[in-house]
């Protein structure tokens, strides 16, 4: 027996013992493929699905969830969440990520009293984890004091297997580039505010659009604005880069009408978590 299918016979087992489930379920590989997982093991009867609205969820990923919840016959709801409210998270430390999720169960954990149903999940899986403990995962710690459970961390299952997994399963998240809020784009110290997230969010649907006119599969390319300030910086998939001077400009173009003074395209490509470089916890 592979590890994939023990780690995946794993994830059943901890899911039935579970009874019934209300997945923190953003869109992303991760919380999909554990939501779909959930209905396997426990039926649709028995699972919903819960994604946050706020300033610091893009508005594209709003339908897709919406659908891929509907594709599974499961129950979606879209409570609002304040995180702008908590000044920890205004104030964009290196920690601000443990006041969004705290902010997020303290609104679904009632949520799921009132639809009868046992347990939060959320998505953390194995690698996560392994990050949460040299300190960059702080929404991990949030969401443990508040009883979460964590079924695909728990099972073992790494970022890898997951998309191997959901690709098994036919799910079209498999694939899905990495995803993140979009306070996660601004600079550390400098203000969460819902004009830097809009902005943020304008600019990163004016790249796509024009990657998409170059015959780009923009919905599949990874992608960041990272704001600094006045100044924003694009972080784009390497396997595209350097981009053509006149496809440069459009991009650059593009960010700046969305706001920002300055622009420029960083020549290292996307980057996973780079606002966490050069910071301490």
């Amino acid at each position: 027996m592979s590890d994939l299918h023990q780690r995946l016979n794993a994830l059943e087992a901890d899911l039935k013992t579970r009874g019934s489930v209300l997945v923190a379920f953003s869109g992303g590989a991760d919380s999909a493929f554990l939501l779909a997982a959930a209905t396997r093991a426990l039926t649709s009867t028995n699972v919903a699905a819960a994604t946050g609205y706020s300033h610091s969820l893009p508005i594209a990923e709003r339908d897709p969830a919406a659908e891929f919840a509907r594709s599974l016959g499961v129950r979606l709801v879209t409570p609002q969440t304040h995180e702008m409210e908590r000044q920890g998270y205004r104030a964009n430390g290196t920690d601000r990520c443990f006041f969004c999720k705290a902010e997020l169960l303290d609104t679904l954990l009632p949520l799921a009293h009132e639809l009868g149903l046992a347990h939060v999940a959320t998505g953390t899986n194995a690698d996560d984890a392994v990050e949460g403990l040299n300190g960059l995962r702080p929404g991990i710690r949030a969401a443990a004091e508040r009883g979460a459970i964590t079924p695909l961390r728990d099972a073992g299952l790494t970022k890898s297997q997951i998309r191997e997994a959901s690709r098994r399963w036919g799910l079209p998240t498999w694939d899905k580039p990495a995803a993140a809020c979009l306070s996660s784009r601004i600079a550390y110290g400098l203000e969460v505010t819902p004009r830097r997230l809009a902005r943020v969010e304008r600019a990163e649907q004016g790249v796509r659009s024009v990657l998409a006119a170059r015959g780009h599969d923009a919905a599949r390319v990874d992608l960041r604005v990272r704001d600094h300030g006045e100044k924003a910086t694009v972080e784009l998939s390497a396997t595209l880069l350097p981009l053509e001077p006149d496809h440069a400009d459009e991009v650059l173009k593009t960010v700046t009408d969305a706001g920002f003074t300055a622009a420029e395209i960083d020549p290292r490509g996307f980057r996973s978590g780079s606002m966490n470089q050069n910071t301490s916890t």
